[in-house]
């Protein structure tokens, strides 16, 4: 539990804190307009807040429930889809995208939302050609029921209970 609590950690720093956090830096320098509180710095804001709160709960399951890390380098013993898992099979992911995307809010940033396209497309392109894949490969049959019952992008509106 440990090794997976510290490389989930440092995975945490070198993954969802470079996407969300060092790019849109680098694109906006997070230099907001000065014409006072705005509607979408409110919305950003809660997409940040809640982005990260989600991102946080993730990464905790993947230690808790499948004793590993969300790096493909050192993968989970188990199966996770407890938590937020029971809702959508890709919390992270779209939380990951909620920062972005309320980062672009805030910043009132084109190239933000330019770096949330391309960050949508190539996490769909890795889900679909090696994540699916290799936990089919690894879980077979109960990721398959997993996979049936709780959409990839959607979550549902109850916990599944399989």
């Amino acid at each position: 539990m440990r090794r997976a609590t510290l490389g989930s950690a440092v995975f945490f720093f070198l993954a969802p804190g470079a996407i969300a956090g060092l790019v849109p830096w680098r694109l906006s320098g997070w230099d907001r307009p000065a014409d006072g509180l705005r509607l979408t710095d409110v919305v950003g804001t809660m997409l940040v807040g809640i982005g990260l709160v989600v991102v946080i709960a993730a990464f905790t399951q993947f230690v808790r429930e499948g004793r590993g890390t969300p790096a493909p380098v050192a993968p989970t013993e188990q199966l996770v889809v407890g938590g937020l898992y029971r809702y959508v099979r890709n919390p992270m992911y779209l939380a990951v995208a909620a920062v972005i995307g309320g980062q672009a809010l805030i910043f009132q940033s084109t190239a933000i939302l330019w770096w949330l396209l391309a960050f949508g497309l190539a996490v769909f392109a890795f889900v679909t050609t090696y994540e699916q894949p290799t936990l089919r490969e690894v879980y077979g049959a109960r990721y398959e029921a997993y996979c049936k019952a709780v959409p990839g992008w959607w979550p549902r509106l109850t916990p599944w209970r399989g």
